[in-house]
């Protein structure tokens, strides 16, 4: 381990994995920043096209707020943030999260809109080389790019995002992983268009925003379980984790009688132990830690265990 790197210290295996995530991430935004200037250049009236562009606009959130959350959690407690900054994790995903679940909820309801209107999208010409290239060909080939990089990506980001327990980097990976349908999507509606099916465009739009609104419910789910101290749940579901099952019944079994509480606070598990008859704080508690007229915000004490001394004991 290597002092001064994280807080709390982590494996030196840990920490290349996450130095390793970090790279991908930054990789992950630059290509993001090729795939969104091509798929804005060549965009036109298509309803698929800009549904796909504006969910790889969204696609900048999670690998953005995970570089930001590796840089922030390191920091040590201090006096105001006596806890530490793990929180910054949950919080990234939880605003990642609401960003997919409210732009998906717009996105399908523009594609259910323009179904409904019957609207019958044009695609023109454009000059390319001296010649006249009809602009879905450009499209396709942009839908099709901006499924490479992500696809490939995502599949990197899998393992190192099981290894750290990182939900951020998990729920990138996913999304990456599942662009080509995104991608599909969109070449499918474009084809639609030429062949003179004018509804094509727009169900392949709400193909599209339906995957980033089921995405966004999800992860607003398992975001909002952390956010309210919650059990640690599993990275892309909510049900508990099988390490946080583990950890409390081996401390159940060694405080025999005693309320076990687990929470998550990013990547971090906590663990409580509350003696069941005195899991309440007492009035008198109150009166002899709480500060005068604030007492009654004082609502339990715990005391840490020193994780070392207790192996050795």
């Amino acid at each position: 381990m290597h002092p001064g790197r994280t807080y709390p210290q982590i494996p030196e295996e840990k920490e290349k994995q996450l130095r390793h995530a970090v790279r991908l991430e930054l990789w992950t935004l630059f290509f993001l920043a090729t795939i969104v200037a091509v798929m804005y250049i060549v965009m036109g009236s298509s309803q698929a096209m800009k549904t796909a562009w504006i969910e790889d606009l969204l696609s900048f959130l999670p690998p953005a707020m995970f570089v930001l959350t590796a840089w922030f959690e390191r920091k040590a407690p201090n006096d105001k943030f006596s806890f530490g900054y793990h929180r910054v994790g949950s919080l990234g995903f939880f605003l990642a999260a609401c960003a997919l679940l409210v732009m998906g909820a717009y996105l399908l309801y523009e594609s259910v809109t323009s179904l409904l209107a019957a609207e019958h999208p044009t695609i023109g010409t454009v000059e390319l080389f001296g010649e006249r290239v009809w602009l879905g060909w450009l499209m396709m080939a942009a839908l099709a790019y901006s499924c490479i990089p992500p696809v490939i990506l995502g599949r990197m980001k899998k393992k190192p995002s099981q290894e750290l327990a990182d939900k951020i980097l998990n729920t990138d990976a996913d999304m990456n992983a599942a662009d080509w349908q995104t991608g599909v999507a969109g070449i499918l509606g474009i084809a639609g268009i030429a062949i003179g099916w004018w509804w094509a465009d727009a169900l392949a739009a709400g193909v599209i925003s339906f995957s980033v609104l089921k995405d966004g419910i999800t992860n607003v789910r398992i975001a909002l379980a952390e956010l309210l101290d919650g059990v640690p749940r599993e990275l892309s579901s909510d049900e508990i984790h099988p390490a946080a099952k583990a950890i409390r019944a081996e401390l159940q079994r060694r405080h025999p009688g005693s309320e076990v509480r687990i929470r998550e606070t990013g990547r971090y598990m906590r663990a409580v132990v509350v003696n069941s008859l005195e899991s309440q704080t007492t009035g008198e508690t109150r009166v002899q830690y709480g500060p005068g007229d604030d007492d009654w915000r004082l609502i339990e004490v715990a005391h840490s265990v020193d994780l070392g001394n207790a192996e050795k004991g």
